[in-house]
């Protein structure tokens, strides 16, 4: 069965991360560079993952609005569409505030170290990104975890009430 792949573009790293057959997890899958052929090194991980679709963050403003950021990312789909020869579809999934969830996971986990961050930061974006989509895909009974995940006791962060 074909995965999904999701991509975290930005303009030094892209972040990918891969689903499983079933279109239930997103994991972490790699850090490809921004200025060393993406589109080439995406189009080889497609053919040897056997992706069925593609994922691409959009980066729209917090009032929803594209900006400039936007724009490079259509330009980036449209290379890679091309890379691939139009074989694989590719959809647009807003991407706010995924760096910022990615950010605070790294923090939790206690991983300060700049260079330990940047590495995984990218792909951890693009787990978020691709764990929404797949969420929404199944629909609000399909989530992963309950509502109440966020209470459970072997967490150090204060309990969350909900409204």
């Amino acid at each position: 069965m074909p995965r999904i792949l999701a991509i975290d573009h930005g303009t030094v790293r892209i972040g990918l991360a891969i689903s499983d057959e079933m279109e239930i997890v997103a994991s972490p899958l790699r850090t490809i560079y921004a200025h060393q052929e993406p589109e080439r090194a995406i189009a080889r991980i497609v053919r040897e993952k056997h992706i069925g679709k593609i994922v691409i963050g959009m980066p729209y403003h917090m009032s929803g609005d594209k900006g400039g950021a936007a724009e490079r990312v259509e330009r980036f789909a449209t290379s890679l569409g091309k890379e691939l020869q139009h074989a694989v579809p590719v959809e647009f999934v807003d991407e706010r505030l995924s760096s910022v969830e990615a950010e605070a996971s790294l923090s939790r986990s206690g991983i300060t170290d700049k260079k330990a961050r940047n590495a995984v930061v990218d792909q951890l974006a693009a787990v978020v990104i691709l764990q929404q989509y797949l969420n929404q895909q199944r629909g609000p009974e399909g989530f992963l975890l309950p509502d109440e995940a966020y209470e459970l006791e072997w967490t150090d962060e204060p309990k969350r009430r909900r409204k």
